[in-house]
């Protein structure tokens, strides 16, 4: 709803494709004609019936769904993935290969989740006919067979869109303060998401901080269905205010900017990973837990469980991918000429990520492990200016790109009403607490 939301069977693909090549040149082994010998028999002979031609793997029905297709509708279990489920339902691992081959949603089909739903229509053959998946309630992925393959498309339901507002006070956390105001915790993530190159929210939030915020309420036959997009957003932490408003680009591309039209983002995430705690601060005089010795400590160490994704930092370009005896799997990344950043002790790789590759700010690198010289599962995280290490959580950060200068007048139309319906809510707020 937001602007900002495999494969076992490819051995098989290797396989059926053997089998159809043999199948070929067997036919054309059978049809040739034999020795010259033979030649003048050949011709008195009557011709030789043609070769009668393989069956297909999975028989495609010819005619459209009769009156006896069946239609039934399963329920994703928790543990599930399509391939159980097909299992269950009887249906062919060649129906699923085709399905998840159906460029470009048939990959989609990878991210189903427990309480999520398909649709699907079988002939009385119990063969699939065809699929719909709703991923969300918005969005609905139709397959339907075409020959020996699916054809997929994606199907967009636009709701009707109210304003919404609401404005919480931090008494313990962000999150429960959110669900007092009624604010489920995606939309608590994606406040936090917004503010996160100014804000630590796990380190410097503090009871009396407050929020607010103007957001979309999506509606779909008049039933409320949830949150859309964050429209404007203020945030107060220790004393200090940030405001940023949403501003779709000329491009189409939708970014927040503080009402001057400086990007909220920066070219770096503060932290990489969503971490418990900091187990070890930046310290160049840190006493070894292993050695018992001063050695330098160049980055923090983010306590997380195992398995906890790591997030590339900025957009960047991987120039080491590998293992080592004191780091353990580890990822080196370069931005640019100015700036480089590592992330050691990684209980594995994420897939593709390997010297050369490119990747984006946000874009999941790596996982939460203990190798090399750890003694707990860790991040410990790097950031080099011009090859000299700084401390991660006090460098100044460089700006992203801010909005264009041939786009003011138009970027200050468009944010000046969602600002100044946000300061309204908010004033009106602080009246209503001081009567």
């Amino acid at each position: 709803m937001n602007s900002s939301r495999f494969s076992t069977a490819y051995p098989l693909g290797i396989a059926l494709a053997c089998l159809c090549l043999c199948a070929i040149g067997i036919a054309r082994y059978e049809s040739r004609p034999e020795a010259d010998a033979d030649c003048v028999a050949a011709q008195l002979a009557p011709p030789p019936p043609p070769p009668t031609p393989a069956p297909p793997i999975d028989p495609i029905p010819e005619t459209p769904a009769s009156s006896s297709a069946d239609s039934r509708t399963v329920v994703v279990r928790p543990g599930d993935n399509l391939a159980l489920i097909f299992n269950r339902e009887g249906l062919s691992a060649q129906t699923l290969h085709r399905l998840v081959s159906a460029d470009p949603w048939g990959a989609q089909l990878a991210k189903i989740a427990p309480g999520e739903e398909f649709s699907f229509l079988l002939d009385e053959d119990n063969r699939l006919l065809s699929l719909s998946y709703a991923p969300d309630p918005l969005k609905t992925l139709r397959f339907s067979r075409e020959g020996d393959r699916f054809r997929g498309e994606e199907i967009i339901v636009e709701p009707q869109r109210t304003t919404a507002y609401v404005h919480g006070v931090i008494k313990d956390n962000l999150f429960t303060a959110s669900q007092r105001a009624g604010l489920p915790d995606q939309e608590t993530m994606e406040l936090a998401q917004i503010f996160q190159w100014d804000i630590d929210f796990i380190l410097d939030i503090r009871t009396g901080d407050s929020f607010y915020a103007l957001l979309e309420k999506l509606y779909l036959d008049d039933e409320f269905i949830g949150f859309g997009n964050i429209l404007a957003a203020e945030f107060i932490n220790q004393g200090d205010s940030y405001r940023a408003v949403r501003y779709v680009e000329s491009t189409g591309d939708a970014n927040y900017f503080d009402p001057q039209g400086r990007s909220m983002r920066k070219a770096f995430l503060r932290a990489p990973v969503s971490f418990t705690r900091i187990s070890s601060n930046f310290n160049l005089r840190r006493k070894h837990p292993l050695w018992n010795r001063a050695m330098p400590h160049r980055g923090i160490d983010y306590a997380a469980p195992r398995g906890t994704p790591i997030f590339a930092s900025g957009d960047g370009v991987v120039t080491e991918a590998g293992k080592g005896r004191a780091n353990g799997n580890y990822v080196v990344l370069r931005h640019g000429e100015q700036f480089m950043t590592k992330y050691l002790h990684m209980s594995r790789f994420a897939r593709g990520i390997r010297a050369g590759k490119r990747v984006r700010q946000g874009e999941t690198i790596g996982y939460v492990g203990a190798t090399g010289w750890a003694t707990g599962p860790h991040l410990h995280y790097e950031f080099l200016v011009n090859g000299v290490h700084q401390n991660p959580r006090t460098v100044k950060l460089p700006d992203a790109e801010p909005v264009p200068a041939a786009d003011t007048e138009r970027f200050k139309a468009s944010t000046a009403p969602l600002l100044a319906t946000l300061s309204a809510h908010r004033d009106q707020s602080h009246l209503a607490v001081g009567r």
